[in-house]
C-alpha cells in the first residue's frame, strides 16, 4: 500500500527483488496524505487482508512533516490494522518519524529500503544454507555407508571363522566316527589274521559241532578266499 508513482513503492521493490528475484506484489495506490488517505489506505488494508494469496502487508511511504504523516496515526486505522489477520509492516516516512500505526504493525521498518529487505530472506544466504545442508547429508551418508560397510566386513569375517570351524569340528567328529566304524568292523578283525568259516550254503560257522569230517568249508580271509576240507 503506497502512494502514486512514489519512491517509496520503488525502494521496497527493488530491494525485496534483490534478495529474491521471484517475489511478486499486489499494490495498492492510494492517497498518502490529506483527507482521503485514512478512507483509502484502510480501504486497500481490508482487501488485501481478506486476499489468501497475500503473506504479508507492506504500508509504506516516504518521510515528511508532522501533518503529512497524521494518517497513519488516526485511531480508525490504528485500530483496523491491529486487528488485520495478514503481518504488517509499517515504513512510513524516516527512522525519526513514529506514527502510531508503528506500534501495531507486526514489524516496523525505519525506512521503506528496510522494508523490502526484511520481507524476503536473502536468496544467496538461502542457497548457501542449503549447500551446507547437502554437504552435511553427503558426509552422514558416506559416514553412515564407511560404518555400514565395516559391519558387514566384521560379520562375514566372524561368519566365515564360525563356518570354518563348525566344518573343523565336523570334520574331527567323522574321523572319530570313521575309526570306531573301521575297528568295529568285520574287516578290520580279519585285517587282525582272523578268518571266517562259511559251509557250502554260505552259514558262518560259529562251533565245531557245526562241522562234518570231510566237509569242504569256505575260508574268508582278510584278502581273497581259500577252502578247508573238515578232518
Amino acid at each position: 500500500i503506497c502512494g502514486r508513482a512514489s519512491a517509496a513503492e520503488k525502494d521496497v521493490k527493488e530491494n525485496a527483488r534483490r534478495r529474491w528475484p521471484s517475489v511478486q506484489f499486489e499494490t495498492r495506490e492510494v492517497a498518502v496524505q490529506g483527507a482521503d488517505a485514512v478512507i483509502q489506505v484502510s480501504a486497500a488494508l481490508r482487501e488485501l487482508d481478506a486476499d489468501p494469496e497475500i503473506d504479508v502487508i507492506i504500508i509504506t511511504r516516504g518521510g515528511g512533516s508532522f501533518e503529512d504523516l497524521l494518517p497513519f496515526s488516526d485511531e480508525g486505522l490504528v485500530r483496523l490494522a491491529a486487528s488485520c489477520i495478514k503481518p504488517i509492516v509499517s515504513a512510513i516516512g524516516h527512522e525519526q518519524d513514529t506514527p502510531l500505526l508503528d506500534l501495531v504493525a507486526d514489524y516496523r521498518a525505519s525506512t521503506p529500503t528496510d522494508a523490502g529487505k526484511r520481507i524476503v530472506p536473502d536468496m544467496f544466504e538461502e542457497l548457501s544454507k542449503i549447500d551446507a545442508l547437502r554437504a552435511r547429508a553427503i558426509r552422514f551418508l558416506e559416514n553412515r555407508i564407511d560404518n555400514d560397510l565395516h559391519r558387514i566386513e566384521t560379520n562375514r569375517g566372524r561368519s566365515f571363522r564360525a563356518i570354518t570351524n563348525r566344518i573343523e569340528i565336523g570334520r574331527e567328529q567323522i574321523s572319530k566316527l570313521l575309526a570306531q566304524v573301521t575297528a568295529l568292523s568285520p574287516q578290520a578283525t580279519l585285517n587282525r589274521g582272523y578268518s571266517v568259516i562259511q559251509k557250502s550254503d554260505g552259514s558262518v560257522v560259529k562251533s565245531a559241532s557245526q562241522i562234518t569230517k570231510g566237509e569242504i568249508l569256505r575260508l574268508r580271509l582278510a584278502k581273497g578266499e581259500g577252502s578247508a576240507t573238515a578232518n
